[in-house]
């Protein structure tokens, strides 16, 4: 396998729903590791990775080199210093990859659980049609509610999938995206690169790659990761 993709962790989010003013997610302890070090661990030796971006928040930057530095040394993570939007931290990113990187994979670093196997995949298919995406089909019944909470509608289950991460472009198609970026607020990059009519594949994930956003999150996270470990 060509050792040509990079691997870019976001962790610059503030962590405004968290619950904890004084702990990012990101940094939050799971199973003794902070929850970043489980995502980047799960692409650190991946025999195509040859480079991986850790793009965090401005004030954090001292913490970080006083804890980890020894970490991102052993892992070879360089760290580059978010913007105040998601997609501004990855444009950062994307301006400092290196030379030879031909795929670029964007991943949340408060997805801890994200599997080797999945990103095999994901990258597989990107491989083969340029741009593709991790998701979780959705099984549940949904409904469209208007401002008010009344239920407008019933929607069709049926091709929906929630959004995951690693989401995975050929580098240029991405550079070209964020250069033409049309969207104010992007919510994730898959929606850049459909802008600029290119067609991305969605590759079913695993319900456990879920994000951590509040403390229900990160203990949902600790059982996954004790059955992960028992089941050894």
């Amino acid at each position: 396998m060509n050792q040509d993709t990079a691997v870019i962790l976001a962790a610059a989010g503030k962590s405004s729903r968290f619950g904890q003013p004084f702990l990012k997610k990101v940094y939050a302890l799971l199973g003794g590791k902070p929850v970043f070090q489980h995502s980047a661990t799960t692409f650190s030796g991946h025999p195509a990775v040859a480079q991986q971006l850790l793009v965090v928040h401005p004030d954090d930057l001292d913490m970080l080199r006083s804890k980890f530095a020894a970490t991102f040394a052993m892992m070879g993570i360089e760290i580059v210093l978010g913007g105040d939007e998601r997609w501004q931290s990855v444009e950062n990113a994307i301006a400092k990859l290196a030379a030879g990187i031909e795929f670029v994979a964007v991943h949340d670093a408060a997805r801890p659980l994200v599997s080797l196997n999945d990103f095999d995949k994901v990258l597989q298919a990107a491989r083969e049609h340029g741009a593709a995406i991790l998701g979780e089909p959705i099984h549940g019944t949904v409904k469209r509610a208007d401002a008010n909470g009344w239920i407008e509608s019933t929607v069709s289950r049926e091709r929906l999938y929630q959004a995951q991460t690693p989401q995975v472009f050929r580098r240029d198609w991405l550079a070209e995206a964020y250069a033409s970026r049309q969207a104010s607020h992007p919510t994730d990059d898959a929606q850049l690169v459909e802008a600029i009519g290119k067609k991305v594949q969605m590759v079913a994930g695993s319900r456990t790659n879920f994000k951590i956003t509040t403390q229900e999150d990160l203990r949902l996270a600790e059982m996954a990761l004790k059955a992960k470990s028992t089941s050894r």
